[in-house]
């Protein structure tokens, strides 16, 4: 069940709050245990036999940080979480990676070991880095005596169950705490619904209209018997999918904090305007950011982080991203573009120690931002090429297909024809960019949904305005005028809600 669907829309969601409010004089552990079902219930619509999965991980995981805590600090206490680790990295491994082993290893001699069958399960990716730092967490005894109940929600909470944000669990379980019998409030739905639209109108209007552009062109560039692409081709094909992913991944995290939101819970904030970052370390400040502080706090400081000098910062960093690249898809372009990011991140804290030392003036703001656009667009053209490694009939080849033909097209290797050859394929004139450029405007000149919704604190992590604040005429209140714009926004989205279309995130 996808958050942009009939059924999560007018049955599931209703039914979860409707519940929840009818609970909320009972007594606490019964809410919470409803909360957990119905999680469970929105977990299974898709493949119910996936429960198993989530159900064993959330058992193994609770009572080993229960024993972790309570043998923490002494040597069996650090065998228990080494091998509590291990095992959530062999489960995830074991579903998302046997079949990229099972490619290469027939790709090098010839013979499959037949292992492509394997369905990676929802949200896998995100559910097992929450619980292992969950694990990290015990043994830092920087975890609580948490009753089963509360862990199977900080776990299952369906909100975030899917694709995130990777929450904490000092995040989630107090918000509940104090929440307890209060029900559902007017203005925590009138926030939640608002953000929905929003994320309705990200996803469905513009992710999937650009989608229409970008499948084509990358279609064209991992087909071997095909043509090359022109250039025009090749330069719209990237803006597009570099748009329609941040529309896509911005409108998911909107549904995500706004269904939360109906249960009066802020989730923390995982998107922050990306595109506008000056550099590749406020990018990454910026896009993912839950994901982002995973990798920081339980990876590259546990590597040794920038405290053992230039050379090992700067090995630290490509690890961290070369395994942050992995980790979003099993194959091998997506072990490409995390190399990317982590050679951005290496020349940007290079850069940054140069200018320090040789006092040079800071990059303008708009020309920073220009080249930062232009370095992640870049690397999405692998990222994007990765589906095919994906698809279980897709190859390698394929993928690195598709990425040398974006890439070569784009700066004239294959020639500088802007239009091609059969204006029925592809880019067919000058309307295929109006999409493009209205996107590009959306995103370098308008407010995002957090500063927008600013007032109210939409998501944890997003500063409390100051007692001097001045509230922008644009920014949200619950008014007749504000709710004329929501409904605006969700009839054009029923207009176009004509088709399924998964969010990006979700093969991860």
């Amino acid at each position: 069940m996808i958050f942009n669907s009939y059924p999560y829309l007018f049955l599931f969601l209703p039914l979860a709050l409707i519940g929840f409010h009818l609970l909320r004089r009972a007594p606490f552990r019964v809410s919470i245990g409803f909360l957990v079902l119905m999680s469970f219930v929105y977990y299974g619509w898709w493949r119910p036999q996936d429960l198993w999965v989530i159900g064993a991980s959330c058992l193994f995981n609770y009572f080993v940080g229960r024993r972790i805590s309570d043998q923490r600090g002494r040597k069996e206490g650090f065998t228990v979480l080494t091998i509590g680790v291990v095992a959530n990295l062999a489960l995830l491994g074991w579903f998302k990676y046997a079949g990229l082993f099972d490619k290469t290893f027939a790709a090098l001699t010839g013979e499959g070991l037949d292992l492509t069958h394997i369905i990676l399960p929802l949200g896998i990716s995100f559910f097992t880095f929450q619980q292992v730092a969950y694990l990290i967490d015990a043994w830092r005894g920087e975890t609580e005596e948490y009753h089963f109940t509360d862990y199977l929600l900080f776990v299952t909470f369906f909100p975030q169950l899917i694709a995130g944000p990777i929450v904490h669990h000092k995040e989630m379980l107090p918000q509940f705490q104090r929440g307890k019998g209060r029900g559902l409030r007017s203005l925590d739905f009138s926030v939640g619904v608002t953000i929905i639209a929003f994320g309705l109108f990200k996803k469905v209007v513009l992710a999937d209209y650009l989608a229409r552009t970008t499948g084509p062109i990358f279609d064209i560039a991992a087909d071997p018997d095909g043509r090359a692409l022109t250039t025009g081709e090749a330069w719209a094909g990237t803006l597009a999918y570099t748009l329609q992913i941040y529309f896509d991944f911005s409108g998911y995290s909107d549904m995500a904090i706004g269904s939360a939101r109906l249960f009066g819970i802020r989730l923390p904030l995982n998107f922050h305007s990306p595109y506008k970052s000056v550099s590749i370390v406020d990018f990454w400040r910026r896009w993912h950011m839950t994901l982002s502080r995973f990798l920081r706090d339980y990876l590259y400081i546990p590597l040794g982080g920038n405290r053992l000098g230039p050379a090992r910062r700067y090995g630290n960093l490509m690890i961290t991203m070369l395994l942050g690249g992995l980790w979003h898809g099993a194959g091998w372009t997506f072990l490409m573009w995390g190399a990317l990011h982590g050679l951005y991140l290496c020349i940007n804290h290079g850069w940054h120690h140069l200018r320090r030392t040789l006092r040079l003036p800071a990059i303008p703001k708009p020309v920073a931002i220009g080249l930062t656009f232009l370095a992640v667009a870049l690397a999405w053209v692998p990222f994007r090429a990765g589906n095919y490694e994906l698809d279980p009939g897709g190859t390698t080849g394929s993928a690195l297909g598709a990425t040398g033909d974006l890439l070569a097209s784009m700066f004239g290797l294959n020639g500088w024809s802007f239009w091609p050859p059969d204006t029925a394929i592809a880019v067919k004139d000058s309307r295929a960019f109006r999409p493009i450029v209205l996107g590009l405007i959306l995103v370098f000149f308008l407010p995002n949904t957090q500063e927008v919704m600013r007032r109210y604190c939409p998501a944890i992590g997003l500063p409390r305005p100051s007692e001097g604040y001045r509230r922008r005429w644009w920014q949200w209140r619950p008014t007749l005028p504000w709710l004329a714009v929501t409904l605006g926004l969700l009839y054009v989205v029923g207009r176009e809600f004509d088709q399924l279309s998964e969010f990006i995130y979700f093969q991860f």
